[in-house]
């Protein structure tokens, strides 16, 4: 296990998840914006990231509405 920053807390990821494993394990897999390590990240890049110890991660739902 590693341990990641996830949305200003501590959390425990298994060593060699991917962003898109984290996102299934929270059941967030559509209508979220991510900000891994200070850059806001494009969905299409998402299963190219391999997290590491220390990570920061931002993930807010969309919500659309007037």
């Amino acid at each position: 296990m590693i341990q990641i920053v996830l949305n200003g807390e501590a959390h425990a990821v298994a060593t060699g998840a991917t962003l898109p494993d984290l996102l299934r394990e929270l059941g967030l897999t559509a209508g979220v914006l991510v900000e891994y390590n200070g850059r806001a990240l494009f969905p299409a890049e998402w299963a190219g990231i391999a997290l590491a110890e220390g990570d920061r991660l931002e993930i807010l739902r969309v919500a659309a509405g007037g």
